[in-house]
């Protein structure tokens, strides 16, 4: 799967115009507008990914790009809101009281519980994004709780997830580092699709639909 998924991008004739298209729509993602573009594009990742098609994705019909981008985007704004509204309650509701020792306690108790949730989001978030990637970028497909966490809970997405952080870990702070001089930015680039790749591939394996059409493949055991 990793081989895979760190040979995947350069899997098209125009790889590199599309390095380039990418790289370049990097730094220019802080005007906003380029950003969902670019996330477009990785919706067409993991759609690639999930379905098991074998040739990288090129910056063709850009509003579909912008369109799916922005989706994708809301997708995980709504996401995130939703469980960590809870948390930031309740991390209102300790900050605001009288210092004491008990407070002091429960302090350290909301901090953990917002090290798991934040955990917890950065592990099921993607399993979203994948489904909602894989259903032709359906809004209610992010949100079909029974499906996410039915993908997410399997071996094959486990194994995919741990991979991308290492990938991201490792390659992505290389790249950052490289990004200074400009340099490292296509690289930066080829870590985000690896990392979408990884996820994607890894949630539709374990729902067992990687061509497309479910029961294409067999369901991986359950973590």
């Amino acid at each position: 799967m990793l081989g895979d998924a760190l040979a995947f991008p350069r899997r098209s004739d125009d790889w590199i115009q599309t390095f380039l298209i990418g790289a370049a729509l990097i730094p220019l993602s802080l005007l906003v507008l380029p950003a969902f573009v670019l996330q477009g594009y990785m919706v067409r990742v993991m759609q690639a990914a999930a379905r098991g098609t074998e040739t990288a994705p090129s910056f063709t019909d850009w509003r579909a790009l912008f369109v799916d981008g922005l989706k994708l985007a809301v997708v995980g704004f709504v996401v995130s809101l939703v469980i960590n509204i809870p948390v930031w309650i309740l991390q209102f509701t300790v900050l605001s009281g009288d210092p004491s020792a008990g407070v002091s306690a429960l302090f350290w108790v909301v901090l953990l519980l917002v090290l798991v949730v934040s955990l917890a989001v950065a592990y099921v978030l993607p399993a979203a994004y994948a489904n909602f990637a894989l259903e032709d970028a359906a809004f209610g497909a992010a949100f079909d709780v029974s499906t996410v966490w039915a993908g997410a809970t399997t071996a094959a997405y486990a194994k995919a997830w741990l991979l991308a952080v290492v990938v991201g870990v490792v390659l992505g702070g290389i790249a950052a580092a490289l990004s200074i001089a400009l340099v490292g930015l296509p690289l930066l680039f080829y870590v985000q699709v690896a990392v979408y790749y990884l996820t994607a591939r890894g949630f539709a394996e374990g729902l067992g639909v990687r061509d497309g059409s479910p029961g294409a493949t067999p369901a991986a055991t359950r973590v």
